[in-house]
């Protein structure tokens, strides 16, 4: 796992060498990765598990107690058809659409919600977009 500086050009070239640039899941990921990128005191880590996952991993600055905010995730175990898995601290955000999965204890023994995206949802990812910025807020306070 490497951090911002190292991750930021791992996940770059992750998004670039993922084929098919018009593919909905490599899109949305990119997304996500330029939403949390412009985020102000954030730093990334990426984990590359080539068949398993790849993880985009925000921390703030300010955040003691934990090593994450969100974790997003590239589903890879058919790479023809890579899926997202996007989650949370269920302290660290809302679910008003009650969108997300409860995992209890499934983040570093905490409780917290997974939002699974299979196919090109741009309200659903919207929805995780706001919920991004939501747990940034949380984890700088």
């Amino acid at each position: 796992m490497s951090g911002n500086g190292g991750a930021t050009a791992e996940i770059e070239s992750f998004i670039a060498e993922w084929a098919g640039d018009t593919e909905p899941m490599r899109q949305w990921f990119e997304r996500f990765y330029l939403q949390l990128k412009e985020l102000a005191d954030v730093e990334l880590q990426f984990a590359a598990r080539p068949g398993v996952s790849y993880s985009m991993r925000p921390k703030h600055a300010r955040q003691k107690d934990r090593d994450l905010f969100a974790i997003v995730d590239v589903i890879d175990d058919d790479p023809a058809a890579r899926w997202l898995s996007v989650c949370f601290y269920e302290d660290m955000i809302t679910d008003p659409d009650e969108r997300g999965e409860l995992i209890p204890g499934g983040l570093a023994g905490s409780d917290g919600y997974c939002f699974d995206m299979f196919e090109d949802d741009e309200k659903l990812a919207h929805y995780l977009m706001a919920r991004i910025a939501e747990a940034a807020v949380s984890a700088s306070r």
